[in-house]
């Protein structure tokens, strides 16, 4: 599996290269185009089936129910993928120690040797303002992550704070907590930061430079009602 970002920091897309016989996992809605044998498999989980439950609770973490898994055909094969929102994208390497956690929205596809589940935060994230449930990512090969905006990498050795609203992943290393991000939760709403990680500990935060939470509260006022 070979992963190309084009057309980035803006409006871009990842094109995979498949070897033959060789699959991947996607987002539903994800794809652009692809080869003319590349065989699509839809399941809620896993590319054998199954994980209706799984599939539930990822649709609460701001994801899909279903996932389309790609299969090369015996020349191998592309795919290319794009999100809803534009912004960039990254190709990250898992190599096994350290999973990581993705936000809500920033999955796009990782290859068939990682393996994706569902991580319950517990209460502090019902008061963030933001998905109560993480996708964890393990084991070893490719994923494709996207951002809302420009995507970036902070390396985390001690605190780091960053807005509930612009954290795309982090490695699961990093220990965190929802605080206001003022001296009083008054301050902190009247001053239009609300609520923030504290990370601490040592790895690696990427942060998305927009959130779509702030778009869509812009854009509210200029929406009216249809007519009938």
């Amino acid at each position: 599996m070979k992963i190309e970002i084009v057309q980035r920091p803006a409006s871009s897309a990842a094109r995979v290269a498949l070897d033959a016989g060789e699959h991947m996992t996607a987002e539903g809605g994800s794809m652009i185009a692809m080869s003319g044998d590349m065989e699509i498999n839809t399941t809620t989980h896993k590319k054998e089936g199954g994980g209706v439950l799984k599939g539930l609770a990822r649709t609460l973490g701001g994801e899909g129910l279903f996932m389309n898994h790609f299969t090369a055909g015996p020349d191998g094969g592309e795919v290319i993928l794009s999100t809803a929102l534009t912004g960039d994208m990254e190709a990250l390497e898992l190599d096994g120690s350290t999973p990581l956690m993705v936000q809500r929205g920033s999955f796009v596809a990782h290859e068939s040797s990682v393996d994706m589940s569902i991580s319950w935060q517990g209460l502090k994230n019902v008061f963030s303002g933001e998905n109560m449930i993480w996708l964890k990512m393990n084991g070893s090969g490719s994923l494709i992550i996207n951002a809302f905006g420009a995507l970036y990498p902070v390396d985390v050795d001690g605190e780091y704070i960053v807005d509930t609203g612009n954290i795309a992943a982090f490695e699961d290393s990093l220990t965190y907590k929802i605080s206001k991000a003022g001296k009083s939760f008054i301050a902190s709403m009247l001053g239009g930061e609300g609520l923030v990680c504290r990370f601490s500990g040592k790895g690696r935060v990427w942060c998305q430079t927009h959130a779509d939470r702030n778009f869509g509260a812009s854009l509210k006022p200029h929406l009216r009602p249809k007519k009938k």
